[in-house]
């Protein structure tokens, strides 16, 4: 399979905790407790980024720190939504991936639309949560929760082979 990495498109989903998670925060935006997954997909849907935060963390830090975990190349432009619209972090993903910006916003408030490309992430998130033990967040540590998104991407992977 060819993946393109020439775009990203990133995307935030926020994840309720269950009682044994050590690590909590609390989604102001959504009104979620518990985790957020950051995750950038080519245009295949399938990740080349992930992070995994408490909820109280913004969309744009839990991008960045996805950035910086996988050393990403041949980037050129990056697909999000609303949520990163700040000079700032279109100043750090130009110097950490040599990429530029595109805010895809939508044209009527409160009416649903099929958006260009964003509908990607979107799907790729739809994947994880037919993972069932993805649906809410069981594992005590991040990391634990990094490991089995991770899990189920390549168990998806190897079902598209």
């Amino acid at each position: 399979m060819f993946f393109s990495l020439s775009m990203l498109i990133v995307d935030s989903q926020s994840v309720k905790n269950v009682d044994c998670a050590e690590k909590k925060g609390y989604d102001a935006g959504k009104k979620v407790p518990g985790i957020k997954r950051h995750l950038a997909v080519g245009t295949q849907g399938f990740p080349h980024a992930i992070e995994i935060t408490t909820a109280n963390v913004t969309d744009r830090k839990g991008a960045l720190k996805a950035f910086e975990r996988c050393k990403l190349s041949g980037v050129e432009k990056v697909l999000v939504d609303g949520g990163y619209t700040e000079a700032p972090f279109a100043k750090e993903v130009k110097h950490k991936l040599q990429a530029t910006v595109e805010v895809v916003k939508r044209s009527e408030l409160h009416t649903f639309k099929v958006l260009p490309k964003r509908w990607i992430v979107e799907r790729s998130f739809a994947w994880l949560d037919k993972c069932r033990r993805l649906w809410k967040n069981c594992e005590r540590n991040l990391n634990s929760s990094l490991q089995f998104v991770m899990l189920a991407f390549l168990a998806i992977i190897l079902k598209k082979l």
